[in-house]
């Protein structure tokens, strides 16, 4: 035991300054990273204030592996002043490496997800792809970092790199559209053009208020009440009309109808004025709008207003083209009802027979035969809630719903006006509108013409 205790005496005074210099250097590198990491963070500090929010998740998660990597630094540098060979000094300093490198991409992959949280909770539309991306992220980091190991260490890396970069590339031909619509959702994140509330048209025609926007695609609450899921990678590459926020709501939305028609011979025939003006006070209203109706329908493409049936066959087969005048005359869309319209057609003719009786007959089988106009009203699928929608509505809807809204509603219905007039105003509060599209004479244009007409009046008020 005392032999032993002299030998390690006697070690220690001849190789003593071999311990204490490495030991020093050691210590010394330990205080210098406290000095440093004191004027670094102060100066870090003092720049970032009020700057940058993400200064703060820097200080904390560097602060305590600053001083572990001058610790690191340090050990370096005494085994590297040390007597110990150069065998021992390589594997030292690869371990110590190993050491560096593994600090550091753990501290990377922490500072990198808690910027990322912080930024992607401030955006509504990235938060339910939080976990994908933080993860790619983490993921993305630690493979650089193991192939920085494995460097350090003379494995061969070429072949992992020339391995991760083939699975990269068949992972982007395999996924190329999923990853495209990915862009696109950053892109458009970024850019904010379109935004959830924003009310969209496409150039393929689909047209509605945007309710979401992912990563992969937006989603499009369509007229017809529908959802429609568009690529983002499409949407960035059409032409996308943007209107902006919602107009004003209505306080009850516009449902669209159509109608169909089907004929009906009532039995009832006039060969002569007189009997056509009595039977003209008997028939329902149904045979009223059908004669001075159905060939504005049917030949919607005709303007001005074509004559009404009465008119034609006093003409065609009466020969009297004087009362044909008067009769063609009749401005139907002075009359709120189809019984006001009734009254004036009769008027007309009694006036001309009190005048000039006229004893014309038709000829057998050329008799006026009174028809009847049975409407099946149906619903469709498009409503508006406001003015915006109801014209995108009115550029898709058929002429019959048109027609429907337009002609039924007035005469038939007996409301005295329009249905887009009163909805106009009783549920939108927009008298001056409602007024100009109530006083818009519909018998001066084709259905098409009215239609553009319509659209044309609203989108000066939307503008």
């Amino acid at each position: 035991m005392f032999d032993w205790l002299t030998q390690s005496w006697l070690w220690l005074t001849q190789n003593w300054l071999h311990i204490v210099a490495p030991l020093l250097v050691f210590l010394a590198t330990y205080v210098v990273g406290l000095w440093v990491r004191r004027v670094v963070y102060r100066a870090f500090n003092r720049w970032a204030v009020g700057k940058w929010e993400g200064s703060q998740l820097i200080i904390q998660t560097t602060r305590t592996p600053f001083i572990y990597w001058f610790l690191i630094l340090g050990a370096f540098i005494a085994i590297q002043v040390s007597k110990l060979d150069s065998s021992g000094k390589v594997l030292a300093g690869k371990v110590l490496a190993s050491l560096f490198v593994f600090s550091l991409t753990w501290v990377v992959v922490s500072l990198s997800t808690k910027i990322l949280k912080l930024y992607i909770g401030k955006v509504p539309r990235l938060q339910s792809s939080e976990p994908l991306i933080v993860n790619t992220v983490r993921i993305a980091i630690a493979v650089v970092g193991a192939l920085i190991l494995l460097d350090v260490w003379g494995a061969p890396t070429t072949p992992i790199i020339l391995l991760l970069a083939a699975v990269i590339l068949i992972a982007a031909l395999a996924f190329r559209d999923v990853l495209a619509n990915l862009f696109s959702g950053f892109q458009l994140a970024q850019g904010e053009q379109i935004k959830v509330g924003d009310f969209i048209k496409l150039e393929s025609g689909e047209s509605g208020y945007v309710t979401d926007v992912t990563w992969r695609n937006t989603q499009i609450r369509g007229l017809d009440g529908n959802l429609v899921l568009v690529p983002n990678s499409r949407l960035l590459q059409s032409t996308v009309i943007n209107y902006g926020r919602p107009l004003r709501k209505a306080t009850k939305p516009f449902r669209f109808y159509t109608h169909l028609h089907l004929k009906e011979l009532t039995g009832l025939k006039a060969s002569n004025l007189i009997e056509l003006v009595k039977v003209l006070k008997e028939v329902p209203d149904p045979v009223i709008y059908y004669h001075t109706h159905n060939f504005l329908e049917e030949h919607h493409y005709l303007t001005p207003e074509p004559a009404n049936d009465f008119a034609l066959w006093v003409s065609d087969e009466l020969g009297d083209e004087v009362l044909s005048e008067k009769l063609a005359s009749i401005d139907t869309f002075d009359f709120p009802t189809i019984g006001a319209l009734r009254a004036r057609i009769e008027g007309v003719i009694r006036d001309y027979l009190s005048k000039k009786p006229d004893g014309r007959t038709a000829h057998e089988g050329r008799e006026f035969h009174f028809i009847k106009s049975i409407s099946f009203i149906l619903p469709t699928p498009y409503i508006a809630h406001d003015l915006r929608e109801f014209v995108e509505v009115l550029r898709q809807v058929s002429l019959n719903s048109l027609s429907y809204h337009i002609f039924e509603a007035r005469l038939r219905l007996k409301k005295g006006v329009n249905d887009f007039s009163i909805w106009i105003e009783d549920c939108l509060g927009d008298k001056d509108l409602a007024d100009r599209l109530a006083y818009l004479d519909p018998y001066n244009y084709t259905l098409e013409s009215l239609r553009s007409t319509i659209i044309q009046l609203i989108e000066k008020r939307i503008k």
